[in-house]
């Protein structure tokens, strides 16, 4: 199975450190960052999708964040 996440935090260097993380976990990269200004808050976020291969079936019970 193909596991899928979605990367986002502040565009600080909290955001590099959590795409540093999973890479260093055997997530890999999955098209390109995105980039938006949360209104709200008045600053900048980031987005980027990682992908991982794993052995096993899609569960919705499947914690990615552990995988």
């Amino acid at each position: 199975m193909i596991a899928y996440r979605l990367l986002t935090e502040e565009d600080t260097a909290a955001f590099c450190h959590k795409v540093t993380e999973a890479l260093s976990q055997g997530w890999i990269l999955y098209g390109d960052p995105a980039y938006a200004f949360d209104e709200a808050s008045g600053k900048l976020r980031c987005a980027q999708a990682v992908t991982k291969e794993v052995a096993g079936d899609y569960s919705p019970d499947i914690k990615l964040g552990q995988l």
